[in-house]
């Protein structure tokens, strides 16, 4: 489950605001700003809850990553889910390893502010793949996870997590208040938002997490 893509310097930009590639079937959609940003850009590999899409998870919450200047590689997977979620890490690590390359080689992307997040099962998805490979990830965003999955971990991420007061898919009495405090204990630095709603990600809460996603360090 180890991600082996890397930042490296590239001096090819794609026009600001550019959707693609995206083909028929599963595949991925990278979003850009669509204002000009002076340096390198902040990238989220966002990844969508059971039976979703990359461009579904661009809806949700693209405007905000917009407003925030924050690049998003939305990728499907390969399943109706994350593999992980239900067995174990494979196809879905390997994809999205080619889809960061894919972009690194084509995009300038600041290595301090790449991001790994997700919505509900996407969000379980990235947390575990986050701690995993926080060497390549120093941030990860997670909107309404439900549990992390165990695995040698690799560096030190930041990790912004929100969560429904109300949720009645994933409560957030058996998820994320479980989650943030295991994590806190073995000290990972945690951001925790509760709002008053249900397994969503409402407008105020996207934005602030793609403007931690965006934030330079220090």
């Amino acid at each position: 489950m180890r991600a082996a893509s890397r930042p490296r310097p590239s001096s090819r930009w794609w026009p600001p605001g550019l959707r693609g590639p995206a083909a028929a079937g599963r595949d991925a959609i990278l979003q850009l700003p669509s204002a000009p940003v002076d340096g390198p850009l902040p990238l989220l590999l966002l990844l969508h809850g059971a039976t979703g899409t990359g461009e579904g998870m661009l809806r949700r919450v693209g405007a905000a990553a917009d407003e925030a200047g924050v690049a998003v590689l939305a990728p499907d997977s390969r399943g109706t889910t994350w593999d992980a979620i239900r067995g174990r890490f494979g196809d879905d690590v390997t994809f999205i390893n080619r889809a960061l390359e894919h972009v690194f080689a084509r995009v300038p992307v600041d290595p301090a502010r790449v991001a790994v997040g997700g919505f509900s099962d996407g969000a379980s998805y990235a947390l575990s793949l986050g701690l995993a490979n926080g060497d390549v990830f120093p941030r990860v965003l997670a909107f309404s996870p439900g549990f992390v999955i165990s695995a040698a971990v690799h560096g030190r991420p930041r990790v912004f997590v929100s969560h429904g007061t109300s949720d009645p898919i994933l409560p957030i009495d058996e998820c994320s208040r479980v989650i943030v405090p295991r994590l806190r204990s073995m000290g990972y630095d945690v951001a925790f938002r509760e709002f008053d709603g249900r397994h969503e990600v409402p407008p105020d809460v996207a934005r602030e997490g793609m403007r931690w996603v965006a934030a330079r360090a220090g």
